[in-house]
């Protein structure tokens, strides 16, 4: 005789739908697309929307966790709409919880507990974010700032406490209820047994059958590790009283019958299920159904078997679909963890560069905006993992926008100081435009200009403005010097006295930040000065080529400072970082120990090649080298020195 019982897998672990990569990012801050000219100052910003997962997170962190779900949750949770929450206050979200705990079954409300406590700290997060930043504006401190608390947040507490205290009595009264329904059914079991060997009438007897049945099937769940025995015991008892009992013929096989066309109802209904759209929904109606079918009574024997096989075969499909379905979201989950931890990865390598132009900022942020997009399209990583990766990805990105956030801080600084120096520059034009001391005032100009150009950006809200106000000082002081000239009949003195201010510009000329375009632009606007008084006309072009020759040989020769420049500019970049320059220090002091060795050797050996064959040109050869490690450890010597000024 078949056993009609069939043991409905289920996955090791089953994923809640309310699984937090609800999890979201203080980090998600702001992506930089700033001018890449050097004056901008407003940056225009991006975000990627992490506010479910930083509320999700948060209300982790906060204590609010509900607790595995129970099989009684799912088979009646309420779908909860996606804009349910959305506009409501933190105030409505509360009202709303309180007056669902008291109208609503507890086992119907974990996804609405879940949706409220995200929303609520979506807002909630939102709050800090903004008293923080007016913190911050006042001219606090990030270290100094304190959260301000919340009544409503103490209030969401005390309604969650609440919650979990009754699902924590519902589970307990549950247990209690299934243990006394086990001794309510083995008692009826035991009334079975006695109502087979009863003396009664037939009639009486199967009223009482009928009785037992009915109570049987009125009394509710018991432990799962008792439903297997407990319903073979008392199907094996029913199956006796059929047999053993000499009742009507006709009323034994029309309550076959009846249980036959019962279970036949429910193999089509399991056998619908595999067209069910949610696998997980099918498998939790496939439960019920075999509930029922161990509370419907007999079948007429000829159709035990088949009608068995074809229940079972229908269950094995369901729980087939059910397992595979679990198993490819545990695949899936298993390399979305994959993917993510690259993602990490990633920006955490982008957060240790040293970025030191706004150019390439803008271009880490935008990268980095592209890796959070990237970060919204993967799904859910396994359950046990998914908060640990997704704490990772936001630290790496907190990392990258607090470095950011300080750069911009001192390039503001820096814009600040810019524009105070470019003012104390135009209130001196302007003091000097009026002036009739046109050589002296000339050369004090050309000064100006040439420290203007040498002061970095100001921010783009201000920096034509100042530059007007300093070129029409100069241009004003210069048209009273052109119109003074003017008075001259000849035309060749102007261009001698515009020969002369360009020379002069030339001499002030920073070479080394324009490079050969600054020359260029020297030698086409002097081409187009005309003719010089012809007694000056060899003197000025003698100093204009003598000029010119100074000009490329300050350029050729600013290489070496180039190099001290960009060295001082690293210096610049490790401040705060005494170990990184003390590093740099040692490797320095090394390197000239060891050059001073070599240069020893080197001259130590010039009397050895004076014995030998083609002596001259191993001697130059090797004056040569000493020449070179000399200029080396000089270097060297001028970088150890401004290390030890960095450090004073």
């Amino acid at each position: 005789m078949a056993t009609e019982n069939l043991t409905l897998s289920a996955p090791e672990e089953q994923v809640s739908p309310m699984q937090a990569e609800d999890v979201q990012t203080t980090a998600t801050e702001t992506v930089v697309a700033a001018d890449d000219v050097t004056t901008a100052e407003e940056v225009e910003t991006s975000r990627v929307d992490f506010s479910d997962e930083e509320a999700a997170l948060a209300a982790s962190e906060a204590g609010l966790e509900v607790g595995d779900e129970m099989p009684e949750e799912a088979a009646v949770a309420t779908v909860v709409a996606e804009d349910e929450f959305s506009g409501k206050t933190k105030e409505e979200l509360l009202d709303y919880f309180a007056a669902q705990l008291e109208e609503r079954p507890i086992p119907t409300l974990r996804r609405t507990v879940e949706g409220v406590k995200v929303a609520f700290y979506r807002i909630r997060r939102a709050e800090v974010e903004q008293a923080r930043r007016q913190h911050l504006e006042a001219g606090g401190t990030e270290e100094n700032f304190v959260v301000p608390t919340d009544e409503a947040e103490n209030r969401l507490k005390e309604l969650f406490k609440e919650y979990r205290q009754r699902r924590d009595d519902y589970i307990a009264n549950l247990d209690a209820e299934k243990e006394a329904n086990l001794k309510i059914k083995l008692q009826i079991i035991e009334e079975l047994k006695e109502l087979i060997s009863s003396d009664e009438t037939l009639n009486h007897t199967f009223t009482k059958f009928r009785e037992l049945q009915t109570r049987w099937k009125e009394t509710g769940l018991v432990p799962q590790s008792h439903v297997k025995d407990l319903w073979e015991n008392y199907n094996l008892h029913v199956e006796h009283f059929y047999s053993f009992i000499k009742i009507n013929k006709e009323l034994r096989d029309l309550d076959l019958k009846k249980n036959y066309e019962q279970k036949v109802a429910l193999c089509e209904q399991a056998e619908a299920l595999v067209m069910e759209h949610s696998v997980v929904e099918a498998f939790h109606k496939l439960q019920k159904l075999h509930d029922e079918w161990r509370e419907t009574g007999p079948v007429p024997m000829e159709h035990k078997e088949s009608l068995w096989e074809r229940f079972k075969s229908a269950s094995s499909r369901i729980n087939k679909q059910h397992q595979e379905h679990f198993e490819q979201l545990k695949a899936e989950q298993v390399k979305n963890l994959e993917l993510k931890t690259e993602l990490c990865a990633v920006v955490e390598e982008l957060a240790a560069q040293p970025f030191t132009s706004r150019k390439e900022w803008n271009k880490a942020s935008e990268r980095l905006l592209e890796i959070q997009k990237t970060w919204k399209t993967i799904g859910f990583a396994p359950k046990k993992d998914n908060n640990r990766i997704y704490e990772r990805f936001r630290t790496a990105c907190d990392k990258f926008f607090e470095l950011k956030r300080g750069f911009y801080v001192d390039v503001k600084s820096e814009m600040e100081q810019n524009l105070q120096h470019k003012v104390e520059l135009c209130e001196q034009a302007e003091s000097l435009q009026m002036s009739e001391d046109w050589k002296k005032t000339t050369d004090e100009l050309i000064a100006l200009q040439a420290r203007w150009k040498e002061i970095g950006a100001v921010s783009r809200r201000h920096s034509d403005q100042v530059w007007k106000r300093f070129r029409t000082a100069c241009d004003k002081f210069f048209e009273r010097k052109a119109a003074h000239f003017s008075s001259v009949d000849d035309e060749h003195a102007a261009n001698l006295a515009k020969k002369l201010a360009l020379l002069e510009e030339m001499a002030a000329a920073d070479v080394k930040t324009g490079g050969y375009e600054v020359i260029r632009d020297f030698q086409r606007r002097w081409g187009e000065i005309g003719f010089v008084p012809i007694k000056q006309k060899d003197q000025i072009q003698k100093r204009y080529k003598q000029a010119v020759d100074k000009l490329f040989e300050t350029l050729r020769g600013s290489e070496r400072d180039r190099q001290m420049g960009r060295f001082k500019e690293r210096l610049s970049n490790m401040k705060g970082g005494e170990r990184r320059m003390q590093s740099e220090r040692e490797k320095l002091y090394n390197k000239v120990r060891q050059l001073e060795q070599e240069i020893a050797l080197l001259e130590n050996n010039i009397g050895f090649f004076s014995k030998s064959k083609n002596a001259e040109t191993l001697v130059a050869d090797v004056k040569q080298n000493i020449e070179k490690a000399k200029m080396q450890m000089q270097d060297a010597i001028e970088k150890i020195r401004l290390i030890d000024q960095q450090a004073e």
